[in-house]
């Protein structure tokens, strides 16, 4: 797969995002969620290995898997049914060009097999975002981790929350992102993120959940006036 020729910077801050060729769906059942999140935690590193032998040998959990020379951080990701968002930060140079070919090839490659197909499965190079300034960083968080929000309520940015407390309820259940893991809640995947590369917005999972509560509410606020 090719990746864009971007001059991504140590230190600085990227909203990466794709989606399947014609806006098709990409993740159809919960195998294929699952795939794609455990590559972002087995893809980080710079060490060699054959990422088919690791899941068609590995009899342990995958998150145990000893990882060094990791290459970029990541602060927060959500996965759709035809896309996806990564907040991410390289502190190797080219990490994230490195990464997301590997993360994105070795998902194309279990997909075409499971489903018989050939080509591209991506819509060509993926896409980039560079966060700035702190408040668009901040930002990010909220937008990443609200995506979810239109596969029940599609219209939710345009017309408000219909009911806020159903919402908050579904993103906590919500399990194909790293929302659950600011809440605290123990789970393997809270391996993937490496939070303390990130400025400290959010000291305890209150400070997270306001925000959140920010977010849906200055939407709902400024649609009704």
């Amino acid at each position: 797969m090719s990746i864009r020729k971007v001059n991504f910077v140590h230190g600085e801050y990227y909203h990466i995002y794709n989606r399947g060729n014609s806006k098709q769906k990409i993740f159809h059942d919960t195998e294929d969620y699952l795939r794609f999140i455990s590559l972002l935690y087995v893809a980080n590193t710079t060490d060699k290995f054959n990422l088919y032998d690791v899941y068609r040998f590995t009899k342990f959990n995958i998150y145990d898997l000893e990882k060094n020379n990791t290459i970029v951080s990541i602060g927060a990701y959500c996965i759709m049914p035809n896309h996806f968002h990564i907040l991410i930060t390289e502190h190797k140079e080219g990490g994230v060009s490195k990464f997301m070919q590997k993360l994105t090839t070795a998902y194309s490659m279990y997909y075409n097999k499971k489903y018989k197909r050939t080509g591209g499965l991506f819509e060509g190079k993926f896409k980039s975002e560079h966060a700035k300034n702190d408040r668009y960083l901040k930002y990010l968080f909220s937008y990443i981790h609200l995506n979810p929000v239109k596969l029940i309520d599609k219209d939710w940015k345009e017309k408000g929350i219909k009911n806020k407390q159903e919402t908050l309820e579904y993103l906590n259940n919500y399990k194909y992102s790293s929302y659950i893991d600011y809440l605290e809640i123990e789970r393997d995947q809270k391996k993937i993120l490496n939070i303390n590369s990130f400025p400290k917005y959010f000291k305890t999972k209150d400070d997270f959940t306001k925000d959140i509560f920010e977010w849906l509410n200055y939407n709902q606020i400024n649609k009704s006036r």
